[in-house]
């Protein structure tokens, strides 16, 4: 069975509010243990990061509730787990600067495998998958600048993220597209950023001097491999270490932040339209869940 769009361009919606960072002073790279930056803080920064990663668990709820309606009506049981799709690595946020904590996250629960359904049960059937996903050749595409997606143009998929997007559907995926692109080249362009070309110059003298040269974190973090090998890899011990006595990562993410503000800058309409479109599926949202047994209705 085909899976709906997820991850990092799936139909999240959030309450973010951009900030106008505008042009944002290098840090002090003076950083003690009092005076340190925790991740919570550094992963805030970026805004166009903060929009891709704000989590929507009643926007979600809503499209799936609506959507078991759907299927109800057209005769048959359609059961998706609560929160699958915000669990599938959704809310992990990036980390485009290596290791930041020494500290192992707690795993997240694995999402259930994506079995196919049994020979001779409904949802094994062409009229399932239609209802569901609809026609194969009515599906519509949003695209960006280097990449596409396409969705599900009829089938209660469809009809769930209509409801409560209505004719912004499509102009809200190609929002996170855009977003996702603006996003990866950000992480290219924040290279050329004097204050950021600086403070790595100063981690590879610290890693150096540690005897682990490597041309910058996330490269070294990349070469280590497992993620058993990291919790005992000394070279990302040093790496650690050489970010907290250089403030790397109170640096990386300061410029990478304005270096995102500048694309937004750029772009206004993707703010304007996030907003928009944000505030209608809360609206829409909260409408269907406040009444789950609606019939339902598109548009």
């Amino acid at each position: 069975m085909r899976k709906t769009l997820g991850l990092t361009l799936g139909l999240a919606v959030g309450a973010a509010t951009l900030s106008g960072c505008g042009t944002v002073p290098e840090p002090d790279h003076r950083t003690t243990s009092a005076t340190r930056i925790d991740t919570a803080e550094l992963h805030r920064r970026p805004p166009v990061t903060g929009l891709l990663f704000t989590p929507n668990t009643r926007g979600h709820e809503a499209q799936r509730q609506f959507a078991i309606a759907c299927m109800a009506k057209r005769g048959f049981r359609y059961a998706p787990v609560a929160g699958a799709e915000e669990t599938e690595g959704g809310d992990q946020l990036p980390q485009p600067f290596g290791l930041e904590s020494a500290t192992k996250a707690p795993a997240a629960a694995p999402p259930a495998p994506d079995t196919p359904p049994k020979p001779g049960t409904p949802e094994s059937t062409e009229a399932y998958g239609k209802a569901l996903f609809g026609a194969q050749n009515k599906r519509v595409t949003a695209k960006g600048i280097r990449m596409q997606v396409s969705r599900p143009g009829e089938g209660c998929l469809a009809e769930a993220e209509t409801r409560v997007l209505g004719d912004g559907r499509m102009r809200w995926l190609q929002v996170r597209i855009m977003l996702f692109e603006a996003q990866e080249q950000a992480r290219a362009d924040v290279e050329k950023d004097p204050a950021f070309k600086a403070v790595t110059a100063r981690w590879r003298t610290c890693m150096d001097r540690a005897g682990f040269p490597a041309p910058g974190p996330a490269q070294l973090l990349a070469s280590v491999g497992t993620a058993e090998a990291r919790a005992s890899s000394t070279a990302l011990a040093a790496d650690l270490r050489c970010k907290e006595e250089t403030g790397y990562l109170d640096t990386a993410y300061t410029r990478l932040a304005a270096v995102q503000q500048r694309w937004l800058d750029r772009n206004p309409s993707v703010q304007k339209d996030w907003k928009t479109l944000s505030a209608r599926q809360e609206r829409e949202s909260r409408e269907v869940l406040s009444a789950p047994a609606t019939a339902p209705r598109s548009g």
